[in-house]
């Protein structure tokens, strides 16, 4: 299958890939990471729902960085310190949460598993996982919610052309309790997801539609992109200045998912959002644009002050328990993981469950090892960033090499 992971990018016991090759679905308690997780999603989901997780725009250059650059942050241990009892226990948002992880939103989990979000939000419910619901999620939000009432649930929206469809979107998020409104800020136009556009859109015949817009996707000229199709409604006009309508109308908090730089992290926290998401949409926007974890750097580097006003959240590239603990040093109040719970999803809400607590564990574990007991305790003293320090702009606008250029807000 085109995507699927080598045995370089996904490190298995013999005993796992023994069960793979004899065609059995390995067992769930074989399921030892996550690259475990999306092996095992690459064989069984269709190659359509397949093409559509995995796929990134282009070259795909972007969503490997993601990971990479983690890969290049190394650890600076503390040692002879008392380690035997450690808490991932955080806030998001003024929301306690069992650790400093949520669910970023992902369109139609229900590709992956009948249950879809509902799998996802019983799973993270136990656990204290908060979940961020897509705009093109596969069930209501009333329906999701109702599986964990009282459960940190945060509502991901894209603005709609027609404004009163995004209004009555936001009534209903307000009225099922969500926490926070995540608004998608990088992808006013979707990017070209080759591998997404070469597969039909279901070898079945299915058409896959949206609840809360209606969306549906269909291929069309240009090829199957479900992204594409379902995304033609999102307002491409939607501006900084739009923000006002948005503040009037929600009583919630408003997160900015998608800043890329330290110059709209800037704008961010000039407009009085509460929060941003550092993000490029798993790689699936633009390529070549900057990896989540850099550009985190680039803001803690070029405007510090953008973490004293504003919560700061990450995503894209996430795998380890040391990712998250990077993250958090760097200044992130916690991070978002997308792809890795459609995959677990293939084993519907056990495997969600399996996959929060091995990322619960790598990260207790880290911090252990690291010498600390609380995330409050995360600093960047406990990185060695400078493989990379090289690549991180040092002044708002100091991104390019030649004669100095003012920063634009």
């Amino acid at each position: 299958m085109a995507g699927t992971i080598s045995k370089t990018e996904c490190p298995v016991q013999d005993a796992f890939s023994s069960i793979e090759v004899s065609g059995r679905k390995p067992p769930l308690q074989s399921i030892l990471n996550t690259y475990d997780f999306e092996r095992v999603a690459a064989r069984e989901l269709s190659r359509k729902t397949w093409a559509f997780y995995s796929s990134a725009a282009t070259d795909m250059i972007t969503r490997d960085a993601n990971k990479a650059m983690y890969d290049r942050i190394l650890l600076r241990p503390r040692v002879l310190r008392n380690v035997k009892k450690a808490s991932t226990k955080t806030k998001i948002l003024g929301c306690e949460t069992g650790m400093p992880l949520f669910v970023s939103p992902a369109a139609m989990a229900k590709m992956v598993h009948p249950d879809g979000e509902l799998a996802i939000a019983r799973g993270c419910a136990k656990y204290g996982v908060g979940q961020c619901i897509s705009t093109n999620a596969s069930y209501s939000m009333s329906e999701i919610t109702s599986c964990a009432t009282g459960h940190p649930f945060f509502f991901q929206l894209y603005i709609n052309q027609d404004r009163v469809a995004s209004e009555k979107l936001l009534r209903q998020a307000e009225d099922c309790g969500f926490k926070a409104v995540f608004l998608t800020v990088d992808a006013p136009v979707a990017g070209k997801r080759e591998a997404d556009e070469r597969v039909e859109t279901d070898d079945s015949g299915v058409v896959h539609t949206a609840p809360m817009t209606g969306a549906q996707g269909v291929s069309d000229t240009k090829g199957g992109g479900l992204g594409r199709i379902m995304g033609k409604y999102i307002d491409a006009s939607f501006c900084w200045e739009d923000l006002k309508w948005l503040r009037r109308s929600t009583k919630l908090p408003i997160v900015l998912k998608g800043i890329q730089t330290a110059e709209d992290a800037l704008l961010a926290m000039e407009y009085g959002v509460d929060g941003i998401v550092v993000s490029n949409h798993g790689g699936r926007s633009l390529d070549t644009s900057t990896s989540s974890i850099s550009v985190l750097m680039e803001i803690r580097q070029c405007c510090p002050q953008v973490f004293e006003h504003l919560e700061v959240f990450v995503d894209g590239g996430i795998r380890r328990g040391t990712d998250i603990l990077k993250a958090v040093c760097l200044g992130a109040r916690a991070v978002g993981m997308g792809r890795h719970f459609l995959y677990s999803l293939t084993y519907g809400q056990e495997g969600v469950e399996r996959l929060i607590e091995i990322m619960k564990d790598e990260l207790e574990t880290t911090m252990k090892l690291l010498g600390i007991t609380d995330i409050s305790q995360a600093h960047p003293g406990l990185l060695n960033t400078l493989d990379v320090d090289h690549m991180i702009p040092k002044r708002l606008g100091g991104s390019y090499s030649g004669p100095v250029v003012k920063a634009r807000l």
